[in-house]
């Protein structure tokens, strides 16, 4: 980014949310490497930057949700931050959709998913071994029917010489991973059951791989595949 960009635009912050950081900890090297063998310019914040709050808004409590979004709001202009990059769907949608409700015009930060960014890309720098292949497309519930992001992350695919099968279920009528909205968590029986139906799903479209772009349906479908199918999110194809 060049200097008047960021003293116009401000800083591009890549924002990889608490899931990543914490847990899926190899994802957010993945993302930082993507972004940078395409030129993406972007500042991190580590531990500067609490949650964005998407557990509090989901589990009934706002004023905490509120108090995070202000947290959030404070630290991201202290560093002059114009731009988010997230790679995972809820912070996506929270940052996007909620905060503008809660602080008005005080947000002013764009707001984009990676797929969103990448799919901008001419040229997207590639593994040399990735070749041509058969996937199949889990499309997660933020970042799909919530926000509407369907053709970007399949276009990626398409650009890496991707066949994408799809699976009955897709795009605004797909099937939950059944990892969110804390069911994971309180009902795990029930979590898992929903994700075996959705491996069950990508098995029959007979692609090897299903790729996702979103870290919980990631784990929570690869924790139920037993090896019936290979499960990626999507930096790791790339």
């Amino acid at each position: 980014m060049s200097i008047l960009n960021k003293i116009f635009k401000g800083n591009t912050l890549y924002y990889p949310g608490c899931l990543s950081k914490f847990v899926a900890k190899e994802l957010v090297g993945n993302y930082k490497a993507i972004l940078r063998d395409n030129g993406v310019d972007f500042i991190e914040l580590a531990d500067l930057e609490v949650c964005c709050g998407s557990p509090a808004l989901k589990a009934g409590y706002a004023d905490d949700f509120k108090e995070l979004a202000q947290k959030n709001l404070k630290i991201f202009k202290d560093h002059s931050v114009g731009k988010i990059i997230t790679h995972c769907p809820a912070c996506f949608m929270i940052f996007k959709k909620e905060y503008p409700k809660v602080l008005g015009s005080e947000w002013n930060i764009e707001v984009e998913h990676t797929t969103e960014t990448l799919s901008k890309i001419k040229k997207i720098a590639r593994r040399k071994d990735i070749g041509n292949q058969e996937i199949t497309y889990h499309d997660p519930c933020h970042l799909g029917r919530e926000m509407g992001v369907f053709e970007e992350p399949r276009k990626i695919l398409r650009d890496l010489g991707c066949e994408i099968k799809e699976m009955e279920l897709n795009c605004n009528q797909s099937f939950c991973c059944g990892g969110g909205g804390g069911v994971q968590s309180n009902e795990p029986n029930v979590a898992n059951k929903i994700a075996k139906d959705r491996i069950a799903m990508a098995k029959k479209t007979g692609a090897k791989t299903l790729v996702t772009p979103c870290p919980l349906c990631y784990l929570n479908l690869k924790n139920n595949a037993e090896g019936e199918i290979e499960v990626k999110e999507f930096s790791e194809l790339i």
